[in-house]
């Protein structure tokens, strides 16, 4: 059922509407009283506190590691004593100042220094050279002595290969020593010319110490010649032995001297 409800415009008096004026006086008066309500509550220590949540219980788990054990710390180098720094150093006094020389002053020590540098060039060149002289003097002196040393040594092997030499032939004298020599007959053309010398023959013995193969070594005037070869052709040795075995030996050489007495 629906009621509908009806005004009459004769039944209620008509109310003045409200200006603007009082609408907005009402409002500010509304807004002040707030606000000093809320400042009085300030001064007054009114607060707002928010009601308290209980906090559910949490259990909680935390994985801890352990840390390897730590390596024996190495011992600290021995740190060096630092000497104290030095002092500084005074400051250096400040030059006088030197007086103004006259050019030729100044040319005439600037000649002089070149002199003096001249001279003690020469003075070291002439020590150069003196020493370069000793130098080749001592190498010469070491020549001349390493010289003497090599004569010397050629000396001493020449003296011991003659004596090697003579004893060899001593040794090979008596091996094979002459059993009968003959003395050549002297040419009577140079008996009648009153000419003499000497004639050396060169012959080998063998092993049954006949002469063999001899022949007239230069030197030999041709008329001892032919009386030489004769009388070496009738010489008889004694065989040379060596491990018991007679051997020939050559190079054999007799010298015959002519003279008229």
């Amino acid at each position: 059922m629906t009621a509908m409800i009806m005004h009459n415009p004769t039944a209620m008096p008509l109310r003045p509407e409200a200006s603007g004026f009082w609408r907005n006086s009402l409002a500010a008066s509304l807004a002040l009283a707030l606000h000093a309500g809320v400042l009085v509550a300030l001064v007054l220590g009114w607060s707002v506190d928010k009601p308290q949540v209980e906090t559910p219980p949490v259990l909680t788990t935390q994985l801890v590691m352990l840390a390897p054990p730590a390596a024996p710390a190495e011992p600290l180098p021995a740190v060096a004593e630092v000497a104290p720094p030095p002092p500084p150093a005074p400051a250096p006094e400040p030059e006088p100042a030197r007086p103004r020389v006259a050019p030729q002053v100044q040319a005439q020590k600037l000649e002089q220094a070149a002199l003096a540098r001249k001279r003690v060039e020469d003075k070291k060149r002439e020590q150069v050279q003196e020493q370069q002289r000793q130098q080749r003097d001592t190498e010469q002196r070491v020549a001349q002595e390493q010289a003497q040393a090599q004569r010397a040594e050629q000396s001493r092997l020449a003296a011991e290969r003659t004596r090697q030499q003579a004893a060899q032939a001593a040794a090979d004298s008596r091996q094979y020593q002459p059993l009968s020599k003959e003395a050549p007959d002297y040419p009577q053309r140079a008996l009648d010319k009153n000419l003499e010398g000497d004639c050396t023959v060169e012959y080998s013995v063998n092993p049954q110490g006949r002469v063999e193969n001899p022949k007239v070594i230069e030197g030999c005037h041709p008329l001892f010649m032919r009386p030489s070869l004769a009388a070496v052709a009738t010489f008889r040795y004694q065989p040379r032995l060596i491990d018991g075995q007679a051997v020939t030996v050559p190079a054999v050489r007799n010298t015959f001297h002519y003279r008229i007495h």
